[in-house]
């Protein structure tokens, strides 16, 4: 599998239909590739929190538009990295969602991934926007792409839950502050090393409302080997896997084997 993650710097500035526009050209660029992905929130910025409600948007909305034109054009399956997904109706009407689009060469919206962890510490994200539920995978490339989105990088145990849905390549589009880059160099290599699995993580590079990016998009290896880095400005990483490697890494050292916690329900008490 070649993989292109472009690492998109969000200018302030730049209005949003225009940096769709360029996005598009950007992933009609990676012919040759067979998987492109995109970072979190590209369009408003993950930091931008008093623009969510203002540009949320259904998941076939402008976004969508102007995505899958540019996956089918370049032949590849797209990570559309997430949206602002506005859901009207409900028991509690309205409900905003962060949520990631994966778009076939076909330009087909083949899966949707609504974020489950979402950051704030009961601010931003996490009070204006629902959490996602669901474990997420999708076969694409000649993959199982396993889904998750930025702060989701902290838990594991959602790791686990994609591994055993039968995920071999987990892909973590992030709006990743500079402030905690250590974090998500470190936290990209142990989701790999523990499952045994690719890890392509791509990020943001430039400033989401006053908050500086971390960039330094990253694809590590079953090993932890990180096999490519971004730097701290936009850019497209490119890299090719060899998908056989996850499998080799789990025979020769079977780690996922000896797992002894979450496999079978509690037993109760007599």
């Amino acid at each position: 599998m070649r993989a292109s993650l472009i690492q998109i710097a969000a200018d302030p500035d730049e209005p949003v239909d225009s940096r769709r526009a360029r996005v598009a050209s950007l992933v009609r660029e990676q012919r040759g590739a067979d998987l492109v992905v995109l970072p979190e929130l590209w369009p408003t910025g993950a930091f931008a929190y008093e623009s969510f409600a203002d540009e949320a948007e259904p998941v076939d909305g402008p976004t969508l538009a102007a995505l899958a034109p540019a996956a089918r054009d370049a032949g590849v399956f797209l990570h559309g990295g997430s949206v602002v997904e506005r859901v009207p109706g409900g028991p509690e009407g309205e409900a905003l969602y962060n949520t990631s689009l994966v778009i076939s060469p076909e330009g087909r919206l083949v899966r949707t991934y609504r974020k489950i962890h979402r950051f704030g510490f009961d601010k931003g994200e996490a009070t204006l926007m629902a959490a996602g539920s669901e474990v997420t995978t999708v076969a694409a490339a000649g993959a199982v792409l396993g889904l998750a989105t930025c702060y989701d990088l902290r838990f594991p145990e959602l790791f686990r839950g994609l591994v055993d849905a039968g995920a071999d390549v987990l892909v973590v589009p992030a709006g990743w502050p500079e402030r905690r880059r250590a974090h998500w160099t470190l936290l990209a290599r142990a989701r790999a090393v523990e499952n045994q699995s690719y890890v392509l993580a791509c990020g943001t590079a430039g400033t989401h409302a006053g908050v500086p990016q971390a960039g330094h998009s990253i694809a590590v290896d079953p090993w932890g080997e990180v096999l490519a880095e971004a730097g701290a400005d936009e850019e497209v990483l490119t890299v090719d896997l060899d998908l056989t490697e996850v499998a080799r890494t789990r025979e020769r050292f079977p780690a996922l084997k000896d797992r002894r916690l979450g496999l079978t329900p509690p037993q109760q008490g007599a």
